[in-house]
């Protein structure tokens, strides 16, 4: 299909407060709360017609921007900012253009904007990737397609302008390997605060959903890490189960000191199973510093993936010839530059002969209940990946405080993905995994909307990223 030329007109952007049922600590930052970000648009399509488009995403402190001098207030402010920004450049319009070609521009242009305000390049691509997100929910509802024929069919003009190591051929296979499918497992978060034992803990956790795959973060103290992760060990292999486990270090590790963490992990004969079990490492050093110097060999070995050092087009290649082997997919950050990394990695597979030596991992930042897990986790499941961190759901209770109306129309959508559970509509996970089946309608796995009069207008953000 030739990608279609559109415009994007009528770009709003509101926020809701989502506090949560318990505190997530991830890095330097505990978390009780967070306000959620909205988008709706008008995509029109020349000689078609136009219909809306709607994304939703958790603006979480201290996660877009750790940097020292910034406090969680200030960082939350820089992504509603952001996405202010990237909502003004979508209505100032520059005529029409493919989807891709609109995320091109805006692109170059939110950096710009960020350099000017001293916001960090992954805080300003928060906003574009939100609007993309809402493009590809109004594009594919024009076209009557679900957002898996769209993107293979390649309606969006993705092309390797940001990319000068890809060629069209390499993205167009790997469009062409995008699938719909009709269920992807949780990865459970064990956040630094989340309690192995006891009420509201990992134990509990374990009792209530037929969990088989974790994410534990780690918080750059071996000793006190290994002391979790022996706790956590005893308790998985306890319990005999067959699990896989995943290491996230946010950033918090020096490179000899996560050495000493394996060293100790090594000794520890009750982590023999947790070891055989890992399946790799995820930004274990500073953004900055991944760049620095070469990973270990021995540590390269264990598979290690960057996420907060996404933060541009080429980090993949450059983390790459460092030793890293892996890169994260968040729809936050953009499902271009993933759909790319994607490319990159069966690129890359292929020269080397090894199937999965390179890939592309689906992580979260607590997407919540209606669009943004959706759309997030209908994104990874059609890159072909069998298991996602899945948290929002654990961290906030149902919809928060969305209208019930809200919840039910999103639960009426989707029966198989939502259910009722202690008096509200929760995420259905009791099996392990999400029934994904009913996300494949004509849109971006959407099928209902936000209760959008409930909705905080985001025009002038504030230190608690809301309005003024």
């Amino acid at each position: 299909m030739t990608a279609p030329r559109i415009r994007i007109r009528d770009v709003e952007v509101f926020g809701r407060p989502t506090p949560f049922r318990l505190p997530f600590r991830f890095g330097p930052v505990t978390v009780d709360g967070a306000v959620q970000s909205f988008v709706r648009l008008t995509v029109e399509v020349e000689g078609v017609g136009q219909a809306r488009g709607a994304s939703a995403e958790l603006m979480p402190p201290k996660w877009f921007d750790k940097r020292p001098g910034r406090t969680p207030q200030e960082t939350a402010a820089d992504l509603a900012a952001s996405l202010v920004h990237a909502a003004a450049l979508a209505n100032a319009g520059a005529g029409p253009d493919t989807a891709f070609g609109h995320h091109a521009r805006h692109h170059g242009e939110q950096l710009a904007w960020a350099r000017e305000q001293d916001v960090t390049p992954l805080s300003a691509g928060f906003g574009v990737a939100q609007i993309d997100k809402a493009v590809l929910d109004g594009l594919s509802r024009v076209l009557g397609l679900s957002f898996v024929d769209v993107l293979k069919a390649n309606a969006v003009g993705l092309d390797a302008r940001l990319t000068a190591d890809l060629d069209q051929p390499a993205i167009d296979a790997q469009l062409a390997r995008l699938k719909p499918a009709s269920t992807i497992a949780i990865r459970h978060t064990v956040g630094m605060t989340d309690r192995i034992e006891g009420s509201d803990s990992l134990r509990a956790e374990i009792d209530a959903a037929d969990l088989r795959w974790f994410k534990v973060k780690l918080s750059g103290d071996p000793a006190a890490d290994l002391i979790r992760l022996d706790s956590i060990a005893r308790l998985l292999d306890g319990r005999g189960i067959d699990y896989r486990l995943t290491l996230d270090a946010n950033e918090q590790y020096r490179p000899e000191a996560l050495a000493s963490l394996f060293a100790l992990v090594a000794a520890d004969a009750g982590l023999a199973a947790l070891v055989a079990r890992l399946l790799f490492v995820e930004q274990p050093f500073d953004r900055a510093a991944t760049f620095e110097q070469a990973l270990d060999p021995a540590l390269a070995a264990r598979g290690v993936v960057i996420d907060e050092a996404d933060d541009a087009y080429d980090a993949f290649p450059r983390a790459k010839a460092l030793g890293y082997r892996g890169v994260s997919s968040k729809c936050c950050k953009g499902f271009y530059r993933a759909l790319l990394n994607a490319a990159r990695a069966a690129a890359w597979n292929a020269e080397a002969g090894e199937d999965g030596r390179y890939f592309v991992t689906a992580e979260d930042l607590t997407c919540q209940a209606g669009l943004a897990v959706q759309q997030d986790t209908a994104f990874v499941a059609a890159l072909g990946l069998d298991h996602v961190e899945r948290n929002g759901h654990h961290y906030v209770d149902g919809f928060g405080l969305a209208p019930v109306s809200e919840a039910i129309a999103f639960r009426d959508a989707h029966p198989g993905l939502y259910g009722r559970t202690g008096g509200r509509i929760r995420l259905a996970t009791a099996t392990g995994s999400l029934d994904i089946s009913s996300l494949y309608a004509p849109g971006f796995a959407s099928g209902a909307e936000p209760d959008w009069a409930s909705l905080q207008p985001l025009t002038h953000p504030t230190r608690e990223g809301l309005t003024a």
